[in-house]
């Protein structure tokens, strides 16, 4: 029998047909299939190492095929050498199934040469044929980055499948390190896991594994490579500044004699109901695979709502005629009262009134007397704001000069749900607050954007008029206002057309961002649960759960081991934190915010998975708050900056800018406590 036949007629015997993914080889090639579709290693070999580097990336490459393969239990053993002119390299795969349908695979590399193999460049090579293949990576590329490529394609990974594109980036890039391809027209679907790691034998101080695609004719290539990087054209490119990449050349590996390198990584082929659904299987896998469900390591509730509380206090402002929450810290000069994004001055308008009984019972700081006349107050105060000619109200206010300035969708519709609840919440607790003001503002407001979204002529550029689809659906309940309801109902429906097949994945939520972001995704999953909650058609659900892994995927699901430098000086551990978009490649703890919505969706689904990593989510981020209660907004997790020193890429990672420290930060915290609490759930 020839040795391919061999091979496959052992290999099949080993990891039967099901719709595992399995194992087979065919003419000597290595392929992985679930039954209906196959993933194959390239015809020239398994194993492919390159011996030199030209041009900002490895070239003379070598290649070899399995010579041998034995079983071991569940495992699959291939083995093979590859006789180069410095000595031979010993290969080996082992392969074994998994609980969960994948097919595991640890791949080993062992230098015999007699003399240190330098220049080298291991890799896993993994194709998948077809046309029009969309590329989904976690945190960094959606679908292609069409939305942020269509506004600034030099500030984005982008991604088509043309021939020739590659999109491959640092194992520590990625809060779930997968990859996923999705080929719609066929209803089917791959993804590869890699078990993230550093690489002995680099020749940087801090290089990684890497990991993404690249795209051929006629067919897309998943890789790891033990070092090299590169997207948008630009090989030996690190994604490291906001609008525009840094070089990060000469990532190869020397070997010396008796070196070991190996490589984990777990192989998924499905099948997929509809389009834009791929991504959804491999995001849970990661969440099984990692558990990120300990939320004991870190802080208790009680803690944080005290002290980011503590720290609330200190942004109190009063200005003659003006007072509010202060968006910046009390030494700087500059004095706004800000209303939604990073102002959120009209947040503890909200949570200070459920979190009272928490707060006066640990704290002199918020007495019931200053709790009620702070948020009695500063909503009042808010309520004054100026209203422009488009229908949006100015949302910040400038205490030097005395005005009102500025509005856009995300702050107007942000603002506009935390006067919806705080209005809510004081009609349920009568007597205690005036909310008459409240309420003729928040009708204003209302009446203005449902005019706005009703007209034939609204057609929004972004996902972030999706921040007013929430605030419309309680108050067309609340006041009884068909007319809101339509125009809730309206956005709703704008937003799942548009995104639920991930032809443009949600974006625009953010204002320093013009990508794909997971603020514009909180903006359709908030807008989304909220019609569920307001209004019971059970589709509202179904687009509440695909928002939400969209923003799930942005979180963190393993502790990205650090180097030297402020986030290893405090033994900062990422897991639960959450990448802010393709564009801002930094962790922030806006994840906070939609912890609550990830816990409720949880109780809906009955997914106890979502309700344990909801509460890592809130009570992760309050790491590296200092002695007064702040935290500065950007955690350097990767090769990224955007604040302080940025000359140099290899000193980017571990660092944090702490300086950036606007209310959101702390606002957040506490409203979602209030959410939480609000839902009865014990975090």
């Amino acid at each position: 029998m020839k040795r391919s036949a061999l091979l496959t007629a052992i290999v099949l015997a080993v990891l039967p047909l099901s719709a595992q993914t399995h194992l087979l080889t065919d003419n000597n090639q290595v392929a992985f299939t679930d039954g209906a579709d196959t993933l194959r290693t390239p015809s020239e070999g398994l194993w492919s190492i390159a011996t030199e580097w030209k041009n900002d990336w490895p070239c003379c490459w070598q290649h070899a095929r399995p010579e041998t393969v034995e079983t071991s239990g569940e495992w699959t053993i291939l083995r093979g050498t590859l006789t180069l002119p410095q000595g031979k390299m010993l290969l080996r795969d082992s392969y074994a199934p998994t609980d969960d349908g994948m097919l595991r695979c640890i791949r080993r590399y062992e230098w015999k040469g007699p003399d240190t193999l330098r220049h080298a460049t291991l890799s896993v090579r993994l194709q998948k044929c077809g046309t029009g293949l969309s590329l989904f990576a976690p945190g960094i590329v959606y679908y292609g980055n069409s939305n942020g490529a269509s506004v600034n394609p030099s500030a984005v990974p982008v991604w088509t499948g043309a021939p020739g594109e590659f999109a491959i980036f640092e194992d520590h890039r990625y809060p779930m390190p997968f990859v996923m391809l999705e080929d719609a027209a066929n209803q089917r679907a791959l993804a590869v896991h890699t078990v993230p790691s550093p690489v002995r034998g680099a020749v940087l101080g801090d290089q990684w594994w890497s990991f993404g695609a690249e795209a051929y004719d006629g067919l897309t290539e998943i890789v790891l490579y033990s070092g090299p990087i590169g997207y948008n054209g630009s090989r030996s490119v690190a994604k490291a500044r906001q609008k525009q990449a840094m070089r990060y050349t000469d990532t190869w590996i020397d070997m010396e004699p008796g070196r070991i390198v190996e490589k984990e990584f777990f192989i998924d082929i499905y099948g997929i109901q509809r389009k834009g659904t791929g991504f959804q299987r491999p995001l849970y896998s990661s969440l099984d695979r990692y558990k990120p469900y300990d939320a004991e390591r870190f802080s208790s509730f009680d803690d944080i709502v005290n002290g980011k509380a503590r720290f609330a206090a200190s942004r109190w402002l009063e200005r003659d005629n003006a007072c509010g929450f202060d968006m910046y810290d009390i030494r700087s000069s500059r004095k706004h009262i800000v209303m939604g994004w990073c102002g959120q001055a009209d947040s503890p308008g909200y949570s200070l009134q459920v979190l009272e009984p928490l707060l006066t019972s640990c704290t002199s700081l918020w007495t019931r007397a200053v709790i009620h006349n702070r948020v009695q107050r500063s909503l009042d105060f808010l309520t004054g704001c100026s209203w422009r000619d488009d229908g949006l109200f100015c949302v910040r206010y400038d205490c030097s000069s005395g005005t009102w300035d500025q509005g856009d969708p995300v702050s107007c519709g942000q603002a506009m749900y935390n006067f919806a609840k705080a209005i809510e919440y004081a009609k349920r607790h009568p007597g205690a607050y005036d909310s008459s003001k409240w309420e003729t503002f928040l009708k204003e407001a209302c009446d203005k954007t449902s005019d706005r979204i009703l007209s034939c002529k609204w057609n929004p550029v972004s996902t972030a008029d999706a921040f007013y689809i929430a605030p419309l659906a309680i108050a067309s309940k609340m006041y009884g206002k068909a007319r809101y309801r339509r125009a809730a109902e309206k956005a709703a429906k704008l937003f799942a057309d548009r995104h639920l097949e991930m032809d443009g994945c949600y974006w625009g939520g953010t204002l320093d961002a013009t990508c794909e972001d997971k603020e514009g995704a909180w903006a359709a999953f908030q807008g989304f649960l909220e019609c569920y909650e307001r209004f019971g058609d059970h589709y509202y659900l179904e687009w509440a759960k695909h928002a939400m892994d969209v923003c799930l995927s942005y979180v963190v699901v393993w502790d990205i081991p650090l180097p030297a430098g402020r986030l290893a000086d405090r033994d900062f551990k990422s897991t639960g934190w959450t990448v802010v978009s393709p564009q801002n490649q930094h962790l922030d703890v806006y994840g906070v915010l939609f912890a609550p919505e990830i816990c409720r969706m949880g109780r809906l689904l009955g997914d106890e998975r979502l309700v344990k990593m909801s509460k890592v989510m809130y009570r992760t981020c309050y790491q590296l708050t200092d002695a007064y209660g702040s935290q500065g907004e950007q955690i350097q997790h990767t090769n990224f900056a955007q604040h302080g020193d940025m000359s140099n890429v290899y000193k980017l990672r571990g660092g944090y800018s702490e300086s950036w420290t606007v209310f959101w930060i702390t606002a957040h915290f506490l409203n979602a406590a209030a959410r939480f609490i609000e839902a009865g759930e014990e975090i």
